[in-house]
């Protein structure tokens, strides 16, 4: 077959789609993947010191992290074990969280401020997706975008754990319930607990229980009406 032939082959070949299904199958594959992005936080003076949020463009996730422990001079103080727990964002706040990866090159460059400030834990922020992966880790990061979306999703942590500590104190100390619900409360007011709709079904449980006292129950209601 002379090289004219074969080229006009090929031709007819890519005119027909044979040939993208079988030579670029891969290329199509790696279209498809769907977007991930992840956050991993260490700071081993915090409890807990690591965990890891993780979830895809439709807000559904994992989130984990290893067992708290009991601050210092608080013998009575709840601590919550290894957490191993799937969650689901909201759409507005997933939407936000994938368009500052796009905007800032898939965490593709340096976000570590270098400033003097104390630490305050390390964040690892993570991309994988069709446009390909990358990550970036900071204590205190230069790119105001990077810096806000870190407090912001340290934010949902804060809600994650305070639900785990809200389900312990339903099982093993219900009167209990009434500080922990205030103290959620005024995290979700003040903008320090984040995306409530992961614990509503803790939330659900406490407004629904008739053994929990009422005003513990109203907060419960509120937070699940308004998410604050």
């Amino acid at each position: 077959m002379t090289a004219g032939v074969r080229a006009f082959v090929l031709g007819l070949l890519l005119v027909a789609g044979v040939l993208p299904q079988r030579m670029f199958g891969q290329a199509a594959g790696t279209a498809s993947t769907p977007a991930v992005f992840q956050i991993e936080f260490t700071n081993a003076k915090l409890s807990p010191p690591h965990w890891v949020l993780k979830f895809s463009q439709d807000g559904s996730g994992l989130f984990e992290s290893d067992g708290g422990f009991a601050a210092a001079g608080e013998r009575n103080q709840i601590v919550v074990g290894p957490i191993r727990r799937p969650v689901q964002l909201s759409p507005e706040f997933t939407a936000h969280v994938f368009t500052v990866a796009r905007q800032r090159k898939l965490f593709n460059f340096p976000c570590e401020g270098n400033l003097k400030v104390a630490f305050q834990g390390t964040k690892k922020l993570s991309y994988a997706g069709p446009e390909g992966a990358g990550s970036c880790e900071y204590n205190y990061s230069k790119d105001k975008e990077i810096q806000e979306l870190g407090d912001s999703l340290q934010g949902v942590e804060t809600t994650i754990l305070d639900g785990a500590r809200l389900e312990m104190l339903l099982q093993h100390d219900r009167l209990g319930l009434d500080k922990a619900m205030e103290d959620l409360a005024g995290e979700a007011h003040s903008g320090n607990a984040l995306e409530v709709g992961t614990i509503r079904e803790t939330l659900e449980k406490i407004a629904n229980d008739e053994s929990v006292l009422e005003r513990a129950r109203r907060k419960a209601r509120l937070l699940l009406t308004t998410g604050r």
